[in-house]
């Protein structure tokens, strides 16, 4: 997944307001309590490593104020316990015009399955109202390809951006 350096943006909602629940999961709007655990997705070192590196500060502070209740943001929180794991984004008319999904997790809840399941299910609610959702991350990223290529995205293009080799992932309806 590539996220811009610079501020949050502002995606237009392809999801329900409301949650969206899997087994595991629920995925509803970010809340002000939600905001430190997001702030270290921003700035985890091992996150950020296929995203351009840690975010610096004085973007930190207004993405901080902009992502409570943002339209498009979903925080990902463990239903049994409500711990927030990570943060699904969907973006309608993102890349291209076409709606676009990412994504990020906190470290320690890789390798649960819970990214694969939360993004799985953004993708095909997503897909309700959507020709075809796409994302995009970093070649060098093998966990996050092997997750879009689990959820049915296949590789559409790979291309140069933010000064890494890129792949493009597109799932159609």
């Amino acid at each position: 997944m590539t996220v811009s350096p610079h501020a949050a943006p502002t995606p237009v909602p392809v999801l329900p307001a409301g949650p969206l629940v899997t087994e595991r999961l629920v995925l509803r709007p970010v809340r002000s309590g939600d905001v430190p655990a997001v702030t270290r997705l921003w700035t985890d070192p091992e996150v950020r490593r296929h995203l351009g590196g840690p975010v610096i500060e004085s973007v930190i502070r207004i993405r901080q104020r902009r992502i409570v209740g943002a339209a498009g943001f979903h925080a990902v929180v463990r239903a049994e316990d409500g711990v927030l794991l990570g943060l699904v984004t969907v973006e309608d008319a993102g890349r291209n015009g076409e709606t676009e999904v990412s994504y990020q997790f906190l470290p320690e809840h890789w390798g649960r399955g819970y990214a694969r399941e939360a993004v799985g299910a953004a993708v095909a609610r997503a897909l309700e109202s959507a020709p075809s959702v796409v994302a995009v991350t970093q070649e060098a990223n093998h966990r996050s390809r092997r997750l879009l290529e689990s959820v049915g995205l296949e590789h559409a293009e790979s291309f140069v951006e933010w000064d890494a080799h890129q792949v493009l992932y597109r799932r159609r309806r």
